[in-house]
């Protein structure tokens, strides 16, 4: 058990700092104290003893250096069974620390400001708070190392019920200490890395920093725990949800969220996607919100079943409506909800309902775990341009085939790989997905389109291998094709849709998505 007698305070965030120093001086402890948290501790009747005073050197360099001094080092980092360390200690008139309360300078918050200079960004590295966080940590079995306001109740409710702290408390204090350290010399590399462009998208060494949000319903299955975390250096994305009502999220439903969202975040005007394993069952696009989502779920009512929905506008009362009456639905995100559709979502007790609406992609990264390493790439968030455009058959499309096509497109690199979708005007009717071969999506996805597969518009991810599966579709009423182009079968392809005078466009741009 460690008793507590002198500890060392110097804060950055102060919150709960005055009272809980209140609370270690009614305990006897001495307290030590830096700066702008000496003045406050000062101004709240808590007696403290300034660092400079003890250590007989002031603060300088503007308060870079303060406590980078041998009475504060070594009064942390002397092991107290050590008799030579004692005898050091005393002849240099050096008191023990048994407690560090510091945390860290907000670089972490400073960096958020997009319009921040890179002197400021600097000036909020701290040098000082890292070296007693790790000096104490390292000594902790005789020091109890503090950076986390979350600590001071539980540590003031030991102090009292115990007079000291026990050692499985102290290691806690001490890994959340070597955590916070870690955690906040990667979050400086990254920017700094990134700021300068150097090795901007493969670094030689990756430094990744997130922060825990919450616990997990469940992984991808029950009997898998899961949690969710957050980037710590950079806003946007996943990291904003909010959870306005519902059960708690699985790790599937931040996936299909995620797939979901990114999908209706491609289009400019209202649109809506419906997702299952994430796959799209159905994605539309419309001057009226509401209509966009029932062209959505008309794509295919019974994959939607149980689906994830996604929707790039507010959520209005009609919207609402129309969605309440699709039936089951595990999940619904959008930018906002008005008052009264969330009034109307309140019945459903366990629907989720998530807005975000701070969405922005992050454009560096996109990262695959595998078996003892890590796969990295850029995102793919190549935008078809109409210079990209390549009209490869004797027919051309007439324009409105050509915003269809565009539309289909647009969907199929959200699709899994091989990937096919089949569209009329701006909504999905038929989508094959995550098939070994292209025939097989093409089937499922006429299968899915049935009657509707007439005069529609064909879509996919990547070039067709084979003529079978572009005969296949023409045959079954297609009427116009869109592809990256690229195989030794394009020529014969090329042959077979001026046969049926169907027009094919090829892009250059496949989206492959394993």
């Amino acid at each position: 058990m460690l008793k507590i007698k002198t500890a060392l305070i110097s804060v950055s965030d102060k919150t709960g700092i005055v009272e809980f120093s209140k609370e270690l001086k009614r305990l006897g402890i001495e307290i030590l104290s830096t700066g702008g948290t000496a003045r406050l501790l000062k101004e709240n009747n808590v007696l403290v003893t300034e660092v400079s005073d003890y250590t007989g050197f002031p603060e300088i360099l503007d308060g870079r250096v303060k406590t980078l001094h041998p009475k504060i080092h070594a009064g942390l980092l002397a092991l107290r069974d050590n008799l030579q360390h004692m005898q050091v200690l005393e002849k240099y008139k050096i008191k023990l620390i048994d407690m560090v309360v510091v945390n860290l300078y907000p670089f972490e918050k400073v960096i958020q400001n997009s319009s921040v200079d890179l002197k400021e960004v600097i000036e909020n590295i701290d040098i000082g708070g890292p070296a007693m966080l790790r000096s104490a940590a390292k000594n902790y079995r005789s020091v109890a190392v503090v950076c986390n306001p979350d600590w001071y109740p539980k540590i003031i409710e030991e102090l009292k019920k115990n007079q000291g702290l026990s050692e499985e408390i102290l290691e806690d204090l001490a890994i959340e200490a070597f955590n916070r350290t870690s955690s906040y010399d990667s979050i400086i590399y990254s920017y700094l890395n990134n700021f300068f462009g150097k090795d901007k998208y493969f670094p030689k060494d990756l430094v990744l920093s997130f922060e825990k949000v919450q616990n997990l319903r469940y992984g991808e299955n029950p009997h898998q725990q899961a949690a969710f975390y957050k980037e710590k250096i950079r806003t946007g994305g996943f990291g904003g949800i909010k959870q306005i009502q519902g059960k708690e999220l699985s790790f599937n439903n931040l996936l299909d969220l995620e797939a979901a969202f990114s999908l209706v975040k491609e289009f400019e005007e209202p649109a809506a996607a419906i997702i299952k394993h994430n796959n799209p069952c159905g994605v539309a696009e419309d001057k009226a919100l509401d209509k966009a989502y029932r062209w959505a779920f008309e794509c295919d009512p019974l994959s939607a079943f149980g689906g994830i929905v996604a929707l790039n506008r507010e959520i209005d009362l009609k919207t609402a409506r129309v969605i309440l009456k699709s039936g089951f639905l595990e999940c619904i995100i959008a930018p906002g909800f008005s008052s009264e559709a969330l009034s109307l979502f309140r019945d459903k007790k366990n629907l989720r309902i998530i807005e975000l609406n701070n969405f922005s992609k992050i454009e560096e990264w996109d990262l695959k775990r595998i078996s003892g390493g890590l796969l990295l790439q850029e995102r793919d968030l190549e935008v078809l341009k109409s210079n990209d455009l390549r009209v490869v058959t004797k027919t051309k499309p007439t324009q409105k085939q050509l915003r269809t096509l565009i539309f289909a497109f647009k969907v199929c690199k959200h699709v899994k790989s091989n990937a096919i979708v089949l569209a009329k005007g701006s909504h999905t009717v038929g989508i094959g997905a995550g098939q070994m071969s292209r025939l097989d999506s093409v089937i499922i996805a006429l299968k899915k389109a049935a009657k509707s597969v007439e005069s529609s518009c064909l879509a996919s991810d990547a070039f067709f291998p084979k003529e079978d599966a572009v005969l296949k579709a023409i045959k079954a009423g297609i009427s116009a094709i869109i592809q990256p182009g690229g195989s030794i079968a394009d020529e014969k392809i090329i042959e077979i849709c001026n046969r049926y005078k169907i027009p094919m466009i090829f892009t250059g741009i496949r989206h492959f998505k394993h």
